[in-house]
């Protein structure tokens, strides 16, 4: 159920196991997990270069190739005021590592192709409840 850019959604993922391997044992993809805690059912519009345009609803997880790039994020939903934020992309610690089996070389390669990044676990977006506003 690929989508453009490598993304997919899919609530049933986790990759807590995969915190343990090094960049280059885990391969390209992270999952990336979207809530907006007191606002379920928000539409949410990721946004990059790399992904293009992605649309999920809240809470929901979301398959990405690994980036150097950022995700903006919009969530929008019926008596709420817009949640806007940032999905940000970090550097693995384990980087390191791959130093050692892949030496200057693999870790030139991993950071031009990003498979030494990854996105945050799990991101929030927080939604403020519109005052009057009847749904």
């Amino acid at each position: 159920m690929a989508q453009k850019g490598g993304a997919q959604t899919n609530p049933a993922l986790d990759n807590s196991y995969l915190s343990a391997y090094p960049p280059f044992v885990r391969g390209p993809l992270v999952f990336a997990a979207v809530s907006t805690p007191v606002a379920a059912g928000a539409q949410c519009t990721l946004t990059s270069s790399v992904i293009g345009s992605k649309v999920l609803t809240t809470p929901a997880t979301i398959t990405l190739d690994k980036s150097q790039e950022n995700i903006n994020v919009v969530c929008k939903k019926r008596c709420f005021q817009d949640g806007v934020g940032v999905i940000p992309s970090h550097t693995e610690a384990m980087t390191a590592g791959n130093v050692l089996v892949g030496g200057v070389v693999g870790l030139g390669v991993d950071a031009i192709s990003g498979a030494m990044n990854k996105y945050n676990d799990n991101n929030q977006f927080t939604m403020v409840p519109i005052d009057g506003c009847r749904a």
